[in-house]
């Protein structure tokens, strides 16, 4: 078995530092892509509700109920 060779402590800092700057990206795209999902949840749920109107508008004009009768 070979014995572990000694890693340059300069190696080490990138390694970390690399890690570190990953760790900081990620949260602050996860941010962001959090705050984009929900605009789109509200923007789907505001168009679900004008779909619903506007086919319980129709089933009611479909069943002959009006207010010109």
């Amino acid at each position: 078995m070979v014995l572990p060779v000694q890693v340059s402590p300069l190696i080490k800092l990138g390694r970390y530092s690399a890690l570190v700057r990953g760790m900081v990206y990620g949260a602050k795209r996860y941010s962001y892509l959090k705050h984009q999902a929900e605009v789109e949840r509200r923007g789907a749920e505001k168009e679900k509700k004008r779909l619903d109107e506007l086919k319980r508008i129709e089933k009611d004009l479909a069943e002959g109920d009006t207010i010109l009768k």
